[in-house]
Formats: structure tokens, sequence, C-alpha cells
């Protein structure tokens, strides 16, 4: 779904709510990234200006969950790293989406033992798996691109009455 604007008879654009929160949405995903092992590597030279994931509207990499609605998971997730993964996966605000970076991160990839995770689908919704060893950058902005694809067809109101994360207030006595 693109941004249907129609030009009116006064010089006025008319579009959907939908389609432009949609447009604003896909144009402005802020990732978090969640880098564990060596496919961080990869995932860190999307930044630079060969590749430069700034023409996607995602060049603000947030290190705070709340402030981002992408989370790129890239290396080996061993059980005990899992509940952190989770954990910041739960306070990240609605929408969210989730890429694999990887083939550690989608299926366990070469450690077959039992401390790793084979697939980080055993305890997180995932949206995008990608292949490889590491994964190369473009193959990155690659499904960064089916993310925005998928967040173009979404509803605002898909989203609407979903409660934020719950936050822990410290208070000074």
């Amino acid at each position: 779904m693109g941004l249907e604007a129609k030009l009116n008879s006064d010089g006025f654009f008319t579009t959907k709510l939908d389609a432009i929160i949609a447009w604003s949405r896909k144009n402005s995903v802020w990732p978090m990234p969640m880098g564990i092992s060596c496919c961080a590597i990869e995932m860190m030279a999307v930044g630079d200006p060969r590749y430069d994931i700034a023409r996607f509207g995602s060049e603000v990499m947030r290190f705070t969950p709340r402030q981002s609605d992408l989370m790129i998971v890239a290396g080996t997730v061993t059980y005990k790293m899992s509940h952190v993964v989770r954990k910041i996966y739960d306070q990240m605000p609605e929408p969210k989406w989730v890429i694999a970076m990887g083939a550690c991160t989608s299926t366990g990839g070469m450690y077959r033992s039992y401390s790793v995770v084979q697939g980080i689908d055993q305890f997180l919704p995932v949206d995008i798996y990608l292949a490889g060893c590491p994964p190369r950058p473009d193959n990155l902005l690659n499904a960064l691109i089916k993310i925005q694809e998928k967040i173009g067809r979404s509803k605002a109101r898909e989203f609407q009455d979903k409660p934020l994360p719950e936050l822990t207030v410290l208070q000074n006595n």
C-alpha cells in the first residue's frame, strides 16, 4: 500500500489516515541492535557510507527499547541470554518487529549444544529470517525493505488499544 494521495480542485492533497500513518511508520523505523555475536560486525557496516542505512530512515540506532520499533537480533543466542533478549523485546512499545540475523540466530547455526537456543523463534515472534554466516550488509538492507513493506500494509487501528509495557519507577525515600 503506497501513499495514495489525490489532488483535488482546490490544490489540496487528500488521502486516508491509515495510509499516511503507515507511510510515516515505514519511513522512520528505529532499530534496537541486539549485537550478541559476530553478525553484529556486519550489522554495524550498514551505517557506513557504502551501504547507508540512512536512505531508509533507519540510521537512528536506539539502544533503549522504549524508543525502538525493530529489534535486530544478530548472533548466537544462549539460553542465559534469551531471557534478556525477551525482556528487552517486551519493553518495546507496539507495533514492533523482529529480524533474526544470521544462521546462529535463526537455527543455532553450527552450535548444536545444550547452551545455545536453536532459533529465537522459540521465544520471540520473528518477522524476517536473514540467511548467512554472517549475512552481508546489503542482505540486511533487503530485510529492512521487507519490514518496511510489511509496515506499509498495516493499519493504524491494529495497534490502537495495545497496552504500553509496564514501567518500573524507583522513588527516593
